[in-house]
């Protein structure tokens, strides 16, 4: 499932890998959380925890505002917001105070340090992208996953998913008929 990402030689990202990153692998969200709430970084925690479960994109998830998430004083248990890339509503699972996606990065990247992952595989769609492949590896679920991520078109969600010939052959092989 490793995506081709190729060297660019453009000013702003010379000698960079570009393209997909990798979503976080289980063992890694895991040994986070507890680094994290070990050390008793709450917000960082809570950022963490939302950007996996909301499935949103970087910007999406530091845009957020308190009254996405509440009515009245009360926290909704889910949420739905207008992507700013596609201009489509999405629901997911909770939220934190306004961060610029400058300092989300940043965060993310002492993440990526402390789990000691290579920068160059995850940024911060990465956090989109984890909880969308879990889905999809345990259940094959295509179309939960492109609802779950708003997208418009089934073959977005597979080349975002990065799914390949050998995903789509095992799917049918354990499809009796």
């Amino acid at each position: 499932m490793e995506a081709v990402r190729p060297l660019v030689g453009s000013q702003w990202n010379k000698g960079r890998i570009v393209g997909q990153k990798a979503p976080f692998k289980l063992k890694d969200i895991w040994a986070l959380r507890v680094r994290l709430q070990m050390n008793g970084r709450v917000r960082e925690l809570a950022l963490f925890n939302l950007g996996i479960d909301s499935k949103l994109r970087g910007c999406d998830l530091v845009a957020l505002n308190v009254r996405d998430v509440c009515h009245g004083d009360q926290l909704a248990t889910r949420a739905v917001v207008m992507q700013h890339k596609t201009q489509r509503p999405v629901q997911f699972e909770i939220t934190q105070p306004n961060l610029g996606t400058r300092q989300y990065a940043r965060i993310l990247g002492h993440w990526v340090d402390e789990l000691g992952l290579d920068h160059a595989e995850y940024g911060t769609h990465s956090m989109r992208r984890t909880k969308a492949t879990l889905i999809y590896r345990r259940t094959k679920n295509l179309r939960a996953v492109q609802l779950l991520l708003g997208h418009s078109k089934l073959e977005s969600t597979v080349r975002y998913l990065g799914i390949e010939v050998d995903d789509a052959l095992e799917i049918s092989e354990q499809t009796e008929i």
